[in-house]
């Protein structure tokens, strides 16, 4: 996955106009490289950017040459989740790196397909560390292994290669079944023998106040 930028002369309030014309600023640093300012296609980053995320390594080109980075991180306007500024970091490939990696769900919850209970999702994403070639692109978790109340997916239980090191320990809970929350039925009041009595009796008297007026 190829991308291609340009450096950046505009900033400030100036970078607007460069978004009307197709382009999202960006910035482009690293160890031991010097930072860079660049202009980034919109449409091209978005094919690249669906297909990479933040733990895929790209080939960024500037000027001719060619970096190995990472999509470091990306601002989107809360409003119109549109992109307003990417972050890339520059990567050497002999050297490990610590990075987020999103956790894909897949399957059904034998538990859950039957309403024996909720799934509970713990992590959405896990850290890892290992040479940049070595990154997944997702860690997937397969749902179909719960089978009950109480049974769980701990990250000892994911398939990952072992040239990636997990940053948490092994028994952290992944995903997990919890027992459905029972409804509480409303207490139904106790009648007593007295209190029929006594509403009875209140309702002749009412009958009889009632057949006064009129005969009046």
């Amino acid at each position: 996955m190829e991308l291609t930028a340009q450096k950046r002369e505009i900033f400030g309030k100036k970078v607007k106009d460069l978004k009307n014309q197709g382009f999202i600023p960006a910035e482009f640093y690293g160890h031991g490289i010097e930072n860079l300012h660049l202009n980034v296609p919109v449409k091209d980053f978005a094919k690249i950017f669906k297909q990479a995320g933040e733990s895929a390594i790209i080939k960024l080109g500037v000027d001719g040459k060619k970096f190995n980075v990472l999509i470091h991180d990306v601002a989107k306007n809360p409003f119109t989740d549109e992109i307003s500024h990417i972050d890339f970091y520059n990567v050497k490939m002999d050297e490990k790196i610590k990075i987020k990696i999103p956790v894909s769900f897949v399957g059904e919850a034998l538990a859950v397909k039957e309403k024996l209970g909720v799934l509970v999702k713990s992590m959405h994403e896990l850290e890892v560390e290992a040479l940049p070639a070595d990154l997944p692109h997702h860690i997937e978790v397969d749902l179909s292994a719960l089978s009950g109340i109480g049974s769980n997916i701990l990250v000892k239980d994911l398939n990952i290669d072992k040239k990636v090191k997990i940053s948490v320990n092994d028994h952290t809970v992944v995903a997990s079944i919890t027992e459905l929350a029972k409804e509480e039925e409303a207490p139904v009041a106790e009648m007593k023998v007295e209190d029929i009595k006594v509403e009875t009796e209140q309702k002749k008297e009412a009958r009889a106040e009632t057949k006064a007026k009129e005969e009046k």
